[in-house]
């Protein structure tokens, strides 16, 4: 490893994730020395509706941070550089002035523009939205949140006309309250997940504000994804000017923490969501399939991705443990799958906010099928778990198709990667291996990394991916002929949970 340019050696990543609050120290050699976490307040007020408080946001990752100092036994005049991975498209209103927000945030998985969007799809718009975005017309994205607040807080469509009030993803409200509201930036890679991004200019795009009636003074700065020193974001902890050096939302920090830096590199997050992302290189990719083509990171030049999203992942098994009461901890879900040879056909889709890639169906629902008297709670958690594979399946399966290509690996990553029956269930349905690394926490690091390649304590790509080893390897077991009847069972299940809103 080439001499460091700095001095200092620990480099603190805040991860701001949709239910939780992170924070980690790490060393040159990529290992968590310390790290702290908060869970935060989901609202839920009407049907479809999800909603964070802003303010417990800050609250919560600001205290992780200094935890986690403590817990490293260093201070933050310590730290080398500072990198930021959040929880991406939700939207944050706020007052420039006093830094209040004017509404709660709007989360990604919140369905309450699904009107506005078909509107807007139905007017004709999707494709020069999607030409110009990479995205899809979804209530996922920030557009349509932002421009519900705009509509329904009122006073806040004059105000923010006046550049009074600040719009920002997560990135962009903890960089506003770290700089002391002196800065309001986001980078390329939470910009492009707005729909107000247009990927092949690298800007906002004034026909997007137009069409999304967003006035381009509540918008941030867009700025590099990995930072130079001398571009570094200044901000305070704890008595100390550090430089905030790497931002990326949740799923570009993931990919680059796996160090897949390379073209047709895939990985997977099992998180709240799902989310799998495919290296395309320096050109944006169109999908055939509906699929999202996204900035991967910006650092001078853009580099692009495939993206699809699951909206249930780990998600699923929080609702067997809160909304069902079958298992007290998130983690006693793979013991009780276990506890049987197999769901006995029951298939869990878990549609509770609509289905993402590649069916995007906003008015799907979630739908148990196959109960019979013999069925149990553990079939129903085994259903659950097996959910997540057969939906991530679905979506390696349509990157697989729009490159045109075979992909020898995927590497996985967040909670769920924990659960040894879910990652052999994903190598049998793919027929690929699928790796886990030893450092599991890869989001976080990815934005350790960015930072950290930023500011000099670690000078190329290659010296990242020399830290990157390999826990285990799951190689697929079941016949494929097998895997193909699973799959196809799989999407009869899916069938039956399309559209159910609308028929209500």
């Amino acid at each position: 490893m080439a001499a460091p340019t700095t001095s200092k050696k620990w480099v603190l990543a805040l991860d701001q994730g949709t239910t939780s609050s992170r924070a980690l120290v790490f060393d040159p050699q990529g290992r968590v020395v310390a790290q702290a976490q908060r869970e935060f307040t989901q609202h839920f007020p009407q049907p479809g509706w999800v909603e964070h408080d802003a303010r417990e946001i800050w609250d919560t990752q600001y205290a992780t941070l200094l935890e986690a100092l403590r817990g490293a036994n260093i201070s933050a005049g310590d730290i080398a550089a500072v990198g930021i991975s959040n929880q991406r498209e939700t939207t944050v209103l706020w007052d420039r002035a006093t830094g209040e927000p004017v509404a709660p945030a709007i989360v990604w998985q919140d369905r309450r523009t699904t009107a506005a969007c078909e509107a807007l799809r139905a007017a004709g718009h999707e494709p020069d939205i999607t030409a110009r975005t990479g995205l899809l017309l979804d209530p996922y994205f920030s557009a349509t949140k932002l421009a519900w607040l705009l509509d329904h807080v009122p006073g806040a469509r004059a105000r923010a006309e006046r550049g009074e009030l600040a719009f920002g993803t997560i990135d962009s409200w903890l960089i506003y309250k770290l700089t002391r509201h002196r800065r309001h930036v986001t980078d390329a890679t939470n910009a492009s997940r707005t729909l107000l991004f247009n990927l092949r200019t690298g800007g906002w795009d004034d026909a997007l504000l137009a069409r999304f009636n967003v006035p381009r003074a509540c918008l941030p700065d867009i700025v590099d994804s990995c930072l130079s020193r001398a571009d570094a974001i200044e901000i305070e902890l704890d008595g100390a000017k550090l430089p905030l050096a790497g931002i990326a939302g949740d799923q570009q920090a993931a990919l680059f923490g796996q160090g897949c830096f390379a073209p047709g590199m895939v990985k997977n997050t099992y998180g709240t969501g799902c989310f799998a992302l495919m290296h395309t290189g320096n050109r944006p990719q169109v999908s055939a399939h509906r699929l999202l083509t996204t900035v991967a990171l910006r650092r001078g030049d853009c580099q692009f991705a495939l993206e699809g999203g699951v909206f249930m992942g780990g998600a699923t098994v929080q609702w067997l443990r809160d909304g069902l009461g079958i298992i007290e901890r998130s983690a006693d879900v793979e013991a009780l799958a276990r506890s049987v040879p197999d769901t006995g056909d029951v298939y869990l889709v878990p549609a509770f906010a609509g289905l993402g890639a590649p069916q995007w169906d906003a008015a799907a629902r979630g739908t148990l099928v196959g109960l019979t008297r013999g069925s149990t709670r553990a079939h129903i958690a085994r259903a659950a778990v097996e959910s997540i594979a057969f939906q991530t399946a679905d979506l390696i399966d349509t990157m697989r198709q729009d490159a045109g290509s075979e992909f020898r690996e995927l590497r996985v990553d967040g909670g769920a990667a924990r659960n040894d029956l879910l990652m052999q269930f994903q190598a049998d349905l793919l027929g690929v291996p699928v790796l886990r690394p030893s450092n599991t926490e890869t989001t976080a690091f990815g934005a350790a990394a960015l930072a950290g390649l930023g500011v000099g304590l670690w000078q190329t790509q290659d010296e990242l991916s020399a830290l990157w080893s390999l826990e285990r390897r799951f190689e697929p077991r079941m016949p494929r002929d097998e895997a193909e009847q699973r799959m196809a069972r799989w999407h009869q299940a899916v069938e039956r949970s399309r559209g159910w809103a609308k028929s209500s």
